[in-house]
């Protein structure tokens, strides 16, 4: 049973503090979206660690966004929608595609984003599934970072902006259907307090520690759709989860990421023997979405017995690799491989949610004054899988809409204040959280990783029943907050995993290898029913068109 609620609480008792709009997360999307609040409104921007920690910050390619003019709007549209192998909704695509070339203009022009540039214009790469040059970067492969300082300056400057810094929110309170504000621990002085707010909106999006092998920082353990979940929001197609093909394969944690970027440069993706193994798999070769990349790599180190594979960079004009990516050949120069003259080992690594919590194209969820953006939400964009670099992408664009939906249908003078109240029977807790911690990402990765089988996602399901006792401990701790929010996403994550029969898009099952466009051409849904998970399916409204031929791997 999941409870509405991860612990006993009285906001009677509580202290508490009153703003407009308050912002959970400190990502691309919670950085954008303050900004654009705080244009009319006062924010409460409240960050799990440092406002600097996030997968934002971790992102090294770029921004996609139509800035050239030989490249076109319809065209980035098209590629979005194969990539997400006919679950995407064209509308959404057409308003990330239509929006983002303004969002990356305001990110040059307002907040000083310092982008490399080439002969006075932006200088563009291409990525895997992208059809054109259209992906702005900065300082080579340190996009994300380049974006979060930008952003970061301009809210130190934004007087109507208040941060709080490692403080954990732990649940959204609802009062009357609608969303009041937010439950929030200060993890300093561990002191658990109330933000009232008018409307509320969650950017906490990264979920990649629910696997033992991931890209995400250790932060990302899916807080926001879990609260999101708890509150009566609907998730969907959480099946979805994206591996990145080129994770740099050594012993560290997170693992470090191997920007696709330095394939559109070039590199080749090669087995032990120089093989290089995209070879007649897919017309873009290296560049084909994610999901056929990594279908590949999966079936190549099965049929070798390898636990990874290599990218090969060593034909490319040395001097352009270490300045077009400065950052990767730092960081692998420091784990003792030259990546001019070495092949760079790689294996993938569990790093984004392609679903999560349903939006509307404004970013509304079911509960009224919520709203979800960036990685946490599905606005319908990535369908089953996402194209590279729209990702910052989308948390640039939605926060923007997300701010004007407010701007248009807030209420009028301060947040009110409710008596909300909880209390469960507690028991103590049956295992350490370190080690359940550590059981569940192992068990997610083997059983409802990047390939899965009714009988592994049978014992994913029996590892959560038998565990099931850790959604009615009362951690008072964050680390266990964190775990309880991990089991919930680990259940929904293998729920929607066993019940789409199909192999489609992030989502491999060898016992149903091919694509149901028949029964299957669907979204998966979730919702909190009595403490249960209630579950539905949905069509999926429109048909890319034919002529764009989605793509699929018979074997995976």
């Amino acid at each position: 049973m999941i409870p509405r609620y991860l612990l006993s609480f009285n906001t009677a008792t509580l202290p508490a503090v009153s703003c407009d709009v308050v912002v959970a997360g400190s990502g691309v999307a919670g950085l954008s979206a303050a900004l654009h609040l705080a244009k009319f409104c006062d924010v409460l921007l409240i960050t799990k660690s440092d406002l600097r920690v996030s997968t934002t910050s971790h992102a090294q390619g770029g921004i996609a966004a139509v800035m050239d003019a030989h490249d076109s709007k319809q065209s980035h549209v098209n590629d979005t929608l194969v990539a997400g192998a006919g679950l995407s909704d064209p509308e959404a695509c057409a308003v990330l595609v239509d929006e983002g070339p303004d969002r990356v203009r305001e990110l040059l022009e307002v907040y000083h984003a310092d982008f490399d540039m080439s002969a006075g214009e932006l200088d563009l790469a291409k990525e895997g599934g992208h059809s054109h040059r259209r992906v702005v970067h900065a300082r080579g492969d340190a996009t994300g970072s380049e974006v979060e300082n930008a952003l970061g300056r301009a809210l130190a400057r934004e007087p109507r902006v208040k941060v709080m810094e490692h403080a954990f929110v732990v649940d959204l309170l609802e009062a009357g259907g609608t969303c009041r504000g937010v439950l929030v621990v200060d993890s300093r002085k561990n002191t658990l307090m109330v933000a009232w707010s008018k409307a509320t909106v969650i950017a906490l999006g990264g979920m990649g520690e629910v696997y033992l092998v991931t890209t995400n920082p250790p932060v990302c353990t899916g807080d926001g759709l879990a609260m999101a979940f708890r509150a009566g929001a609907r998730v969907s197609d959480v099946e979805f989860v994206q591996f990145h093909p080129t994770a740099l394969h050594t012993p560290e944690e997170p693992k470090f990421l191997i920007s696709e970027a330095i394939r559109g440069e070039g590199a080749f993706l090669v087995d032990q023997e120089g093989n290089r193994v995209m070879d007649g798999i897919h017309p873009l070769g290296e560049l084909a979405p994610r999901d056929i990349v990594v279908a590949r790599m999966v079936e190549v180190m099965k049929e070798q017995e390898r636990n990874h594979l290599f990218l090969d960079v060593r034909h490319l004009d040395p001097d352009m690799v270490r300045g077009r990516f400065p950052n990767i050949h730092e960081h692998c120069l420091q784990a003792g491989i030259d990546i001019t003259r070495n092949r760079i080992p790689v294996s993938p690594a569990a790093h984004y949610m392609s679903g999560g919590v349903m939006t509307d194209i404004w970013g509304r969820t079911d509960v009224p004054g919520l709203y979800a953006c960036g990685e946490v939400a599905c606005t319908g964009v990535h369908g089953a899988n996402r194209l590279a670099s729209n990702s910052l992408l989308e948390g640039l664009v939605f926060a923007k809409r997300i701010a004007n939906s407010i701007a248009g249908s807030m209420p009028s003078g301060s947040a009110v204040p409710c008596d909300i109240s909880f209390l469960q029977k507690a028991t103590g807790p049956g295992v350490r959280e370190d080690l359940l911690r550590g059981n569940l990402r192992e068990t997610m990765l083997d059983s409802v990783g990047m390939v899965r089988c009714e009988r592994g996602l049978r014992e994913a399901r029996e590892f959560l029943d038998d565990n099931s006792d850790v959604m009615s401990t009362e951690y008072l701790d964050t680390a266990g907050m964190e775990l309880k929010n991990m089991y919930t996403l680990a259940r929904l994550i293998s729920k929607a995993a066993e019940m789409r029969l199909e192999s489609r898009g992030c989502h491999r099952r060898r016992d149903y290898p091919e694509p149901d466009e028949w029964n299957w051409r669907r979204h998966t849904e979730m919702s909190l029913a009595g403490g249960e998970v209630a579950t539905a399916t949905r069509p999926q409204p429109s048909k890319p068109p034919a002529e764009l031929k989605i793509p699929t791997i018979q074997k995976a």
